[in-house]
């Protein structure tokens, strides 16, 4: 009994994925009202009409049967949307998602213990991978901590796809492969790859049953770095991941034929805990500009990152570093925990090893060397140059604004992802002169499995206050008014859509069931409104809140004359990382990122000026 008592008083980081309540399926009439409202700011009042139309039509005819037929699916499973989801955002793409839909995001610890400084990628590289193998071996203890929102648990899976985890090219549809297990589940993959200078090694995190410590790895890290730096460069073969889909599909094909070794070896690779990246870049980047650092780390040389894992971390010749990660496996907030935990523990070690020097026999790292012929040579050429053509018409700016972050704007009783929201929402509208359509990611981790849901933050009331802002003829007071309602109005989507009840997802598996039926497709998503408003991928604004700690995150925008604006909220500042197209001549992510920063000043001074 005693001893029952000790074991159950500690939470397992999995122990209430069973009870989590099932994702639930919004009414129908509820998700089309809140629809109509949404595509509101994007038409006039006729074309508002004709969708009004529509959408009842829908509402009363194929939209019921469809709606009884997705209850029915819910039924039968916890998550009514998780294969689905898994599917149609990521697996069934087949663009290069390496570019398109990778995230990415720079290590913040240059702004403690890490100053870039050239010489330290390795000893920092070895303190790094150190604690965040320790995270690997909590997890797999089940020590993790369970995440809560208020008092509500929140699912824990995605934890689980942050190690081991890898996607595997298809012809037409991916895979996603996941090695991890707990302690209680059994044996788990316990080696690292490393890649450098076009060439692949791998060496096992654990010997003799203990890990290796920094020290220890290290001399692996020195070992593939002197290896490297004094032989000849390898294929680089890790570029291939950055293919359109089929293509990396069918060569990948090719290179198993070629040599039924080569499977062997990508098999390591995927079953490995996560890729090493050893880059001879130095990219510039200080507490106030990471932008440098965060357009190499989402999208400098193909060859030092898999873009399949769910993890790459990447560490630069000055001892800055970033993380690259597959975006189907999880959302940048499991890993943000997961980095959190390191950054914390570099610090409390004043980013040093404290420990013994003592280094044991251990097996040398060894080369994964594929089988590779002129076609697949030239294939890798091919595929670098595309690359590099694509991402050098990335336009990516990473800035600090530091004249005041959380802690004011909680002092003027504001929430702080609104603040930035509605400030983004005025920015575009100054620069562009109409409203952007907007996704903002929220979480529903409340559910079995839950993974996000769309607020829409280009609200009428948003735009009304927006256009009040810029017409002089308005009072302070007036604009103050308008400002509340669509702070409201933001928060009020906020909450519906972390329990469930936003509208996006409940739209899209009504679509999936009238493909899965052979039915056609509803008029709803052929109607102007829809692709307008964002539907479809269509958002111009592609946004997310990466939370209140030293990491920021980034990715590049969905649609080609968009932004991707991601930001990380702190106390004393909010770091912004805004992305546009070079080739599209209307968008300016440098433009836009200053904006914004002028229109955080701008609501503040509102709350301030309006009560005198």
């Amino acid at each position: 009994m005693e001893k029952q008592l000790l074991e159950s008083s500690e939470e397992r980081t999995f122990q209430y994925q069973d009870s989590l309540p099932s994702l639930p399926v919004p009414p129908l009439d509820e998700s089309l009202s809140k629809y109509l409202d949404a595509v509101k700011p994007f038409l006039n009042q006729e074309e508002y009409q004709r969708t009004e139309d529509i959408v009842k039509k829908f509402e009363n005819g194929i939209g019921k049967e469809l709606h009884q037929k997705l209850l029915e699916r819910a039924k039968m499973r916890r998550n009514w949307l998780e294969d689905w989801w898994l599917n149609v955002a990521y697996l069934d793409l087949r663009i290069s998602t390496q570019i398109l839909c990778n995230m990415g995001g720079p290590g913040p610890y240059i702004e403690h213990y890490w100053p870039p400084k050239e010489g330290t990628q390795i000893d920092r590289a070895c303190i790094n991978i150190w604690h965040t193998l320790k995270y690997w071996d909590l997890l797999r203890a089940e020590k993790v901590a369970i995440e809560r929102s208020g008092n509500t648990v929140l699912d824990m899976n995605q934890f689980r796809m942050l190690f081991c985890t890898c996607k595997i090219p298809g012809l037409t549809r991916d895979s996603l492969s996941n090695y991890f297990k707990t302690e209680a589940e059994g044996e788990c993959p316990s080696h690292l790859i490393v890649l450098c200078r076009g060439r692949v090694f791998a060496f096992d995190a654990m010997h003799e049953g203990s890990m290796l410590t920094p020290p220890e790895i290290f001399r692996q890290l020195r070992y593939i770095q002197e290896r490297c730096y004094s032989e000849p460069d390898g294929p680089g073969l890790a570029a291939l991941t950055s293919n359109e889909r089929t293509k990396w599909a069918e060569l990948r094909e090719y290179l198993i034929h070629l040599d039924p070794k080569n499977l062997t070896l990508l098999e390591k690779i995927q079953r490995s805990l996560f890729v090493v990246g050893l880059d001879d870049y130095s990219p510039h980047a200080t507490p106030e500009d990471y932008t440098e650092l965060t357009r190499l780390g989402l999208a400098g040389d193909p060859t030092v990152r898999w873009g399949d894992k769910s993890y790459n971390c990447i560490f630069f010749s000055n001892g800055t570093s970033s993380a690259f990660c597959d975006h189907s496996p999880f959302d940048a907030m499991a890993l943000i925990t997961m980095l959190a935990y390191a950054d914390k523990k570099i610090v409390e070690n004043e980013g040093k090893w404290k420990g013994s020097d003592n280094v044991r026999d251990i097996p040398r790292p060894e080369e994964l060397v594929f089988t590779v012929d002129s076609k697949i040579m030239n294939e890798i050429g091919h595929t670098k140059e595309l690359y590099y053509k694509k991402v050098s018409d990335l336009q990516l700016v990473s800035y600090a604004f530091t004249s005041f972050g959380k802690a004011l704007i909680r002092k003027r009783k504001l929430h702080p992802d609104t603040f930035v929201q509605l400030a983004l929402q005025l920015a575009y509208y100054k620069c562009h002169g109409r409203p952007g359509c907007c996704y903002e990611t929220a979480m529903t981790r409340r559910f079995y499995h839950g993974r996000t849901e769309t607020i829409r933050s280009c609200t009428v009331e948003a735009v009304e206050w927006c256009k009040s802002m810029l017409d002089p003829s308005e009072s302070n007071y007036q604009r103050l008014q308008l400002m509340h309602k669509a702070f409201a109005k933001h928060n009020k989507l906020r909450k519906e859509c972390e329990n469930g009840r936003g509208f996006d997802r409940h739209l899209l598996g009504l679509l999936l069931i009238a493909q899965e039926q052979g039915l056609p497709v509803p008029d709803l998503y052929g109607d102007k409104a829809f692709t307008a408003s964002g539907g479809g991928g269509n958002f111009v604004l592609s946004t997310s809140l990466t939370g209140y700690t030293r990491f920021s995150g980034s990715a590049v925008p969905m649609v080609q004359h968009g932004y991707g604006f991601f930001y990380s909220i702190r106390d004393d500042r909010i770091v912004t990382t805004c992305s546009s197209w070079k080739s599209c001549p209307e968008t300016d992510a440098e433009v836009l990122c200053r904006t914004v920063f002028q229109c955080f000043h701008d609501v503040l001074q509102l709350t301030l000026t309006a009560q005198l």
